[in-house]
């Protein structure tokens, strides 16, 4: 799968009554209907309010680009994920950051695919 990042703000909003899918206050999904349905496309969302330094900035998209990478062949190609940083994702390690979008991108796969929202 090729890997396509949300480039356009517009893309990065999604309805209010749409699925979200949080995990231990680590990570939040959310998914949109696609624009586009060639493949999956991605956006992180890494706030100044919670990650008050670039530098954590900087870390927390690092880590959820590896965590989102090695889990990529989950991403369901009519959606758009949106994954937001929460407090506690620098507190967490590699192997269990992984698990976490495994399992958020199982769950989507599972629950919505179907419906296609």
């Amino acid at each position: 799968m090729k890997r396509k990042t949300i480039r356009k703000h517009a893309d990065f909003l999604t309805p209010k009554d749409g699925p979200n899918i949080t995990f231990d206050n680590v990570i939040s999904v959310r998914i949109k209907n696609a624009k586009i349905k060639d493949d999956a496309r991605y956006g992180i969302i890494a706030s100044k309010r919670l990650f008050r330094f670039a530098v954590q900035r900087n870390r927390v998209k690092r880590l959820l680009r590896d965590w989102i990478f090695y889990n990529e062949d989950l991403m369901l190609p009519q959606f758009d994920y949106v994954f937001i940083a929460g407090a506690e994702i620098l507190n967490t390690n590699r192997e269990n950051g992984r698990e976490y979008i495994k399992r958020a991108l199982t769950k989507i796969s599972q629950n919505y695919a179907e419906k296609n929202i």
